[in-house]
This record gives structure tokens, C-alpha cells and sequence, in this order.
């Protein structure tokens, strides 16, 4: 297991990355594109499908973990979210303008698949949004930053960058498995299935406490891409 269902009560918690960083992002390419029916795969407790539905967008989240399902229900009475796995999305063919991954693609054990079905419930023209750690973060499982004597932060260490692999992340009572791959295999795959890529960013902090703004801004955290289908 990937230890979700066990970190599902902790999950919920205030997280600078993500209010600083991946929304701050997130909102400036998504606002006003008029996306009409969007999927969120990987939602979890429904945080992103509440951020697309202020664009006026009709949602649907997917994720394995009933309990966060349970939660993102609380939240959203009128959204629809289902339990079901990436790998085998349980929607017809080109369903969706807009399907979303917001740090879910280091979770998903098969990716290929993953991918390869996020395109298939893709309308003509959709767009396909990952948001997703970078490759140099994942590299770093169990090694990360390197302190001096003074204590100060040197460098962020990595090894084996081209090897794909899983590994256990712990943070604020959460436990779970995240995978690495190098940039390429993922890139691979996108270019495979046919997309176009419209968007690559690799964002900086945007607001928050100013030390750890600049911390952050140190090495790229996340990566944002946007592809299309023909």
C-alpha cells in the first residue's frame, strides 16, 4: 500500500508550497481559459476541484483513499467525487476539456498507464495539467539538504538521478511511498501518447515568510506542464 488510507487524518494541514508556490501558479494559468468539465485525478480531499469550480468549471475528483473522498464530500456537498484508481479511470472516451494531476503522478505505481489514460477521457483540444515534484526533488529521498557545522542549509544532495525507484516520505504524521523518475520517463510518455506541450514552469514563491521564500527559491520544488491533445 502507499500508506494514504493511514495518513488520510493528518493530510489536511496548512502547506506554504502549495499556497505560495503551486496555487499562485496554478491560478494564473487556469483563470479565464473557460474550461467547461474537468477531472481531477488523484484528488484527494477535494482541494483542487474546489479551486477550479471559483472558474465556474463542473468537476469531478477520482482517488483510491475513502477516506479523503469522505472528506473532500464534506467539504463540497454538490461536487461528484469517485473512488477509483489512475490506471483504470472509470470514464468514457473524451469525456473531460480539462484533466488535472496536482501531485499525484509521484504516487501512482504505473504512471505509463496513468498517463496514457488521463489522454484517452481527453476531448480533441483538451489540456492535460501536471503539477508535479521535480525529478531533482525525488532524487533526494533520504538525502535532501546538507547542513554545515553552523547548522545553515550548503546544498540540496541528490544521487542516482536516472533510476526509478519508490521511497517513504514522512512529514507532520504522514507516511507515505513516493516514486522518482527522471524528467525524461515522464516526458517520454506525454510525447508518445501525442500531446503537445503548451506550458512548462518551474515556480518560484510568490509571497510567504521571507526566509523561507528564499529557501525554497534555493531549488526548483515543483514543476507545472501543460499538454493538449491533438
Amino acid at each position: 500500500m502507499n500508506g494514504w488510507e493511514d495518513s488520510a487524518d493528518a493530510w489536511e494541514h496548512g502547506d506554504r508550497g502549495r499556497q505560495f508556490i503551486l496555487d499562485p501558479a496554478l491560478n494564473k494559468l487556469l483563470e479565464g481559459r473557460g474550461f467547461k468539465n474537468a477531472l481531477d485525478v488523484g484528488c484527494g480531499e477535494g482541494r483542487m476541484c474546489r479551486f477550479l469550480q471559483r472558474f465556474g468549471t463542473k468537476t469531478t475528483g477520482i482517488d483510491p483513499t475513502s477516506k479523503l473522498l469522505e472528506r473532500a464530500r464534506d467539504l463540497d456537498s454538490n461536487g461528484h467525487y469517485v473512488e477509483g484508481f489512475a490506471e483504470k479511470l472509470p470514464f468514457g472516451n473524451s469525456e473531460f476539456d480539462l484533466v488535472l494531476s496536482c501531485m499525484s503522478l509521484i504516487d501512482i505505481p504505473d504512471y505509463h498507464n496513468a498517463i496514457k489514460e488521463m489522454v484517452r477521457v481527453l476531448k480533441p483540444n483538451g489540456n492535460l495539467v501536471i503539477a508535479n515534484l521535480t525529478a531533482m526533488n525525488t532524487a533526494g529521498n533520504g538525502l535532501g539538504w546538507q547542513f554545515g557545522d553552523d547548522g545553515k542549509t550548503k546544498y540540496y544532495a541528490l544521487d542516482n538521478y536516472m533510476a526509478e525507484r519508490s521511497g517513504w516520505e514522512n512529514w507532520r504524521g504522514i507516511r507515505i511511498k513516493n516514486h522518482h523518475r527522471p524528467l525524461s520517463a515522464y516526458m517520454q510518455v506525454f510525447i508518445e501518447a501525442g500531446l503537445t506541450l503548451r506550458h512548462f514552469e518551474e515556480p518560484i514563491p510568490i509571497g510567504g515568510p521571507a526566509q523561507w521564500a528564499a529557501h525554497y527559491a534555493r531549488m526548483p520544488w515543483y514543476l507545472i506542464m501543460e499538454w493538449q491533445r491533438p
